[in-house]
């Protein structure tokens, strides 16, 4: 199959009547098109942030659960999202409906053969020209806010191996840092040991807020699990609008604002003043969806207060800024908006060369595209190639599968 059969399909299905009037390869064809203008055929894009809706799949996940009572209680109560199984998230992500990929969905045709998520992935993901993602829920990120332990756990626990056997399994494209549960220290370090080495699964993630702060003495062996296994630990930001901090904002827009850059900021403050750096020197940790001003900062404003009081960070032997340029951060939402010096700056701090991972956050309202990476005027050609797909392939040793477009168009060159 040649580029031009492979976007002549892509074509026909955006303009065929025939259609349902809802694909999201239709929807994102401004998207395809622009990826085209670009000529990704030859970068490895490598999203390590984008997200399904398990919303959609209860009954599958709820197959690989082995509380009886729990699976019972959600099978009768209809979707996940209105079963009591996954905390409410208060906030109107959906801009009051005007997102329409989420209503849209449902109403999405897929082929018999394949299964439904992998479908809908590859088909955003071809349009975007993303060649391997790295797929997160969505509403079972507010898991960690759960009030019942018990809940938290059999859930996650079922949507891992779902996961895992259902859809990583079969397409060598997608992959997962798997959700850990970290209120429960001795059910994540069953999940570190269990799933560890499983097709696709490439790491691990921890989400907002905790009963326990990072460096909490019972995640010691959770981290010594992920450091042995050369599994890197992400942190995945989420707002909660019920959080103490934030219980004084009155508009979405504020708690989104903040909401995500605190989650990390906590944990991040956490990890490194009680010398986590120190105590795991090989463990990798990510910092997801909260996006890149509030790091200069937090380097800073570290910085400053450990020369004024290094005694109360006695492991630590260099400033918290070095360890935070050793560290790495996807890319999504990147604030740019006005002040390309100030972004500029704030690649040279992190270290983006070698430390940034592009993450798109698809379909999230606030989504990167590519472009947002490859159309920056200070990044050479060889920092694109590494934010956009190399740092991931390094960090998560992947073996690169290219989209069948791609391939496609490389073969027609070839040619």
């Amino acid at each position: 199959m040649t580029y031009v059969d492979v976007k002549g399909q892509i074509d026909q299905t955006l303009h065929d009547p025939s259609v349902e009037e809802f694909n999201t390869t239709k929807l994102l064809r401004n998207a395809a098109r622009q990826a085209e203008q670009r000529n990704y055929k030859d970068f490895l894009i490598v999203d390590c942030d984008s997200h399904h809706y398990e919303t959609d799949l209860l009954p599958e996940i709820l197959r690989f659960m082995e509380d009886p009572v729990i699976k019972h209680a959600g099978l009768a109560r209809g979707q996940l999202g209105r079963s009591g199984l996954v905390p409410h998230m208060v906030g109107s992500q959906d801009m009051a409906g005007r997102i329409t990929r989420y209503p849209g969905r449902a109403n999405e045709k897929t082929p018999p053969e394949e299964h439904r998520e992998i479908t809908l992935m590859r088909r955003w993901m071809d349009a975007l020209g993303v060649d391997m993602a790295c797929m997160f829920p969505t509403p079972m990120l507010g898991l960690s806010t759960h009030p019942q332990l018990d809940v938290e756990v059999a859930l996650a626990r079922a949507y891992n191996r779902w996961l895992c056997e259902v859809v990583l399994a079969r397409d060598p494209r997608l992959c997962s840092m798997l959700y850990l549960p970290l209120n429960a220290p001795d059910e994540a370090l069953r999940m570190v040991e269990e799933f560890s080495g499983k097709t696709g699964v490439i790491g691990f993630m921890a989400t907002g807020n905790r009963n326990r702060p990072v460096h909490d003495n019972a995640y010691m062996k959770v981290y010594s699990a992920l450091q042995e296994r050369d599994l890197p630990l992400a942190f995945h930001a989420i707002y909660n609008w019920n959080d103490q901090s934030l219980a004084q904002l009155n508009k979405f827009i504020s708690v989104h604002a903040l909401g995500f850059t605190l989650c990390n900021m906590v944990h991040m403050t956490n990890w490194i003043i009680n010398g986590l750096p120190e105590r795991f020197p090989k463990l990798k940790t990510i910092w997801i969806e909260s996006g890149l001003a509030w790091i200069p900062f937090l380097m800073q404003r570290l910085d400053n207060e450990y020369m004024m009081r290094t005694s109360e960070a006695p492991l630590l032997k260099r400033k918290p800024s070095e360890y935070m340029r050793e560290m790495f951060y996807s890319s999504q939402p990147m604030e740019m908006v006005g002040n390309i010096e100030m972004l500029e700056s704030t690649f040279k701090m992190i270290g983006a060369e070698t430390q940034l991972l592009y993450s798109s956050d698809y379909p999230h309202w606030d989504m990167d595209l590519p472009s947002t990476i490859y159309d920056l005027p200070f990044l050479s050609e060889n920092a694109k190639r590494n934010i956009l797909g190399g740092n991931a392939q390094r960090l998560f040793k992947l073996n690169p599968v290219f989209s069948d477009v791609k391939l496609a168009a490389r073969q027609t060159a070839a040619d």
